[in-house]
């Protein structure tokens, strides 16, 4: 979990190849409407998000084992998922914006990835960390390459009780 850009999708994959599960990115479940505001620039809404998350948490119900790269930002969000798929644990990928607005502008004209960095201040602003109480953990992605992003989370994800 975390904001565009914190490399969800990258350390996802990586994540999921080392544990043998699934693994989706949770951009690709976003409706056609949802990508083309986001193209634009426009933050999403809660009645934008909630039908895309109902779509990951049923995605996520249906596996045993699976990883899925998903901003899942709110609390409210995360309960969503836990409450649809069951045993569902959280890595928050977290660095701060300056860190991620170079590499989403970067990836936006690499890639033509559809979120551009105006995105991020949105995103921040909705963003609610971990609480004590949920399963998972934050990892700093700052400085460390993707695979000791990996290693990282692979640790917490062992650890889960």
């Amino acid at each position: 979990m975390g904001v565009t850009g914190c490399g969800k999708s990258t350390v996802g994959a990586s994540l999921a190849q080392r544990i043998g599960a699934e693994f989706a990115d949770a951009d690709d479940f976003h409706p056609a409407s949802n990508v083309a505001k986001m193209t634009a620039g426009i933050a999403l809404t809660d009645a934008d998000r909630w039908p895309w998350l109902e779509e990951v948490a049923s995605w996520l119900a249906s596996r045993d084992e699976a990883v899925v790269a998903c901003s899942a930002l709110k609390r409210s969000y995360r309960d969503l998922l836990r409450a649809v798929a069951g045993d569902v644990m959280f890595v928050h990928l977290a660095a701060p914006q300056s860190v991620l607005e170079p590499r989403v502008r970067l990836r936006a004209e690499r890639d033509g990835h559809f979120a551009p960095p105006g995105l991020l201040d949105s995103q921040y602003a909705t963003l609610e960390p971990l609480e004590p109480d949920e399963p998972g953990g934050a990892v700093d992605v700052e400085t460390a390459d993707a695979a000791a992003v990996t290693d990282a989370a692979l640790h917490l994800v062992a650890g889960r009780p």
